[in-house]
């Protein structure tokens, strides 16, 4: 099931698998590493494939401190250095993870041999959410709540099956059951999807930020997006590749959970 690094007061759970160059997978709001099962056979073959859980996700400890754009790529550079993975490292984000990846590319430029972003989150004119304590103290307020009434243990795994259903156009949520139930009846998953969440419009306009600072490195880039997203989205998703220069594809068909509905296209990218 993996191992664990300590790295900013927070115990992260790591899987690391195959051999060659190095790809670190990160997943969505609210995601797990196993969410990445359906594409690890095509890539550990001839790929070293770190998947991780950040704060408060999967099986890592909670988050101590909210999350910013340079704070998780600072999260990637730190867990391959406990790796003894220096790089240079393709970093795939998908959703919100997209923030991150792009956000490692361009503060670690010497350590990026490829970007791909999976149907990533986009916003393009982010601002500085207002009253940003007023939203973290919310959100730990309503985790602690949700906890507090048990709705976790009760609703979780069934909420995690139905946003995965509604999120993908090939079926249902393939996680194994009892993963499913170790790590979504317990309120350590919420109260961090709520705290992503939270601080999504601040991360978003820290990336922005960091468009207009740094480069991206020379090196492939790559935007895919799910057809099933729809002509607007795919739109987005184009506009995206055209900010960073980067190759544009679609997944016809495939919903926002690519990994799940089209692992061989990803696979095939990478």
């Amino acid at each position: 099931m993996g191992r664990f690094l300590r790295w900013g007061g927070v115990a992260h759970h790591v899987v690391v698998e195959g051999a060659g160059p190095v790809v670190v997978l990160s997943a969505g709001l609210g995601m797990s590493w196993f969410d990445w099962d359906p594409v690890m056979p095509l890539l550990a073959p001839h790929h070293t494939v770190v998947r991780f859980d950040r704060p408060g996700h999967g099986l890592s400890g909670p988050a101590v401190a909210p999350p910013t754009a340079a704070g998780e790529a600072g999260r990637i550079a730190g867990l391959l250095d406990g790796l003894g993975l220096p790089g240079p490292v393709t970093v795939v984000g998908h959703s919100i993870a997209g923030f991150h990846a792009e956000a490692f590319a361009r503060l670690h430029p010497s350590r990026t041999a490829g970007l791909l972003l999976v149907d990533s989150s986009v916003e393009e004119r982010a601002r500085p959410p207002a009253a940003l304590p007023a939203r973290l103290a919310l959100a730990r307020a309503a985790g602690s709540l949700l906890g507090h009434a048990g709705a976790p243990a009760a609703l979780g795994p069934a909420a995690r099956r139905a946003v995965v259903r509604a999120s993908r156009t090939g079926g249902g949520d393939p996680a194994p059951r009892d993963l499913v139930r170790l790590c979504y009846r317990g309120g350590r998953v919420w109260r961090g999807l709520l705290l992503e969440n939270a601080t999504y419009g601040s991360v978003a306009a820290e990336l922005l930020c960091l468009r207009r600072e740094l480069e991206l490195p020379a090196c492939p880039a790559t935007v895919l997006a799910g057809g099933a997203g729809g002509p607007r989205w795919v739109r987005r998703q184009r506009g995206l590749a055209g900010v960073l220069g980067a190759r544009f594809a679609v997944a016809e068909g495939a919903g926002h959970l690519l990994m799940l509905d089209a692992p061989g296209s990803l696979a095939g990218l990478l």
